[in-house]
């Protein structure tokens, strides 16, 4: 163990402590020196109200087992708790996954009544999603056609994602756990596939409300400028 490098570094924040732990010496020699620093600041924490733990492990990888362990250690000091466990690294099966949550689907078809369509990612659907018919995806959902039925979009809990249609017209939009009412009586559209000056619209999550809120595309890109 190094006498001149700390291995685990604590930190005060506002809303509790950051725990630091170095990425490059020894498991052992880790768990050894943790064990230390929480044996000298418990009577610090002992008498105290709850404090969160955020331990930020680098580079390190850490299995589940080890995570285990330390997350153990620390609940032993009664008035620590682990909030988070952030890391820079991830396995290959958890950057398979964040892949697949990032690609493009493009289908052409009609999404019929009772048919369930679900997909990992973004959607890009050319083609109708009937009454009665549902879209899902983790991703966004970008409709060229007319949406009559359900669509939710971020699965999984992802509120940042928008839905997108040539032709607005859904039963219920779903965004990431958030939810519209279906509308009691559908307004006429005023689509004319002829006419062709029908503006695409999208829905999105407004973060001062925490509502779904219906828009032409063209302000979500405006919205987007402003806010970056």
């Amino acid at each position: 163990m190094s006498k001149n490098h700390p291995l685990v570094t604590i930190k005060g924040k506002k809303d509790g402590l950051i725990l630091q732990l170095d990425d490059q010496c020894s498991y052992t020699d880790l768990i050894q020196e943790l064990k230390q620093k929480l044996s000298a600041r418990n009577q610090a924490y002992s008498d105290g109200p709850l404090i969160s733990v955020k331990v930020v492990t680098g580079n390190r990888y850490l299995t589940k087992p080890q995570q285990e362990e330390i997350q153990s250690l620390i609940r032993a000091e009664k008035s620590l708790f682990v909030a988070e466990v952030e890391s820079n690294v991830i396995t290959k099966e958890e950057s398979e996954a964040l892949l697949k949550n990032q690609q493009l689907t493009p289908l052409i078809k009609m999404i019929r009544s009772g048919q369930v369509l679900e997909v990992t990612g973004d959607l890009l659907l050319i083609g109708d999603v009937n009454s009665g018919a549902k879209v899902t995806a983790t991703g966004n959902i970008y409709i060229l056609g007319v949406l009559r039925g359900v669509a939710h979009a971020g699965l999984g809990g992802y509120r940042d994602k928008i839905i997108a249609a040539s032709v607005m017209k859904p039963s219920q939009l779903i965004i990431g756990d958030i939810m519209n009412r279906s509308p009691e009586e559908p307004e006429e559209s005023n689509f004319d596939p002829n006419r062709g000056d029908h503006l695409m619209e999208s829905a999105f999550v407004d973060p001062e409300t925490e509502q779904i809120v219906i828009d032409r595309l063209n302000t979500l890109f405006r919205r987007s400028k402003v806010e970056n």
